[in-house]
């Protein structure tokens, strides 16, 4: 990943991440939208997982100078999906409504930069978590 990248997902996070609650409800709000078969692998308080969801952007944003530091963690949080029920085409979807909920957050922010630079980090770690997968 680019310096430029790096700052474009440092400074949209920073910007979205003021109201993470409210992020993290859009995000879910659109996967189940595009992906209802995967709402029935969500057990517990959504409140929690929408916490869940952006501590671990955030820390994978902190990292981007770093991404081996968070590579166990990402690859360990792919194994433990596959015990939730997670199928490798779970993944387009999710990075899909990332990238929605991003837009949304943003609005005009939102460039064809941005939009590649998040696509980027997003492939980068699915790939590890998809890894991980195939190890459980």
């Amino acid at each position: 990943m680019t310096e430029a990248e790096k700052t474009l997902i440092r400074d949209s996070f920073a910007k979205v991440a003021a109201n993470p609650q409210a992020v993290a409800a859009m995000f879910y709000g659109r996967l189940f939208t595009i992906a209802p078969e995967v709402r029935s692998l969500f057990k517990g308080d959504m409140n929690a997982q929408g916490r869940k969801l952006m501590a671990m952007i955030g820390t994978a944003v902190r990292n981007l100078d770093d991404l081996g530091a968070v590579v166990p963690a990402v690859r360990d949080l792919g194994q433990r999906h596959i015990a939730y029920g997670t199928r490798p085409e779970h993944y387009p979807v999710v990075g899909e409504a990332l990238l929605w909920t991003l837009e949304q957050g943003l609005g005009a922010d939102f460039t064809p930069a941005t939009k590649a630079a998040w696509t980027t980090c997003y492939t980068t770690l699915a790939t590890v978590m998809q890894e991980g997968a195939g190890q459980a």
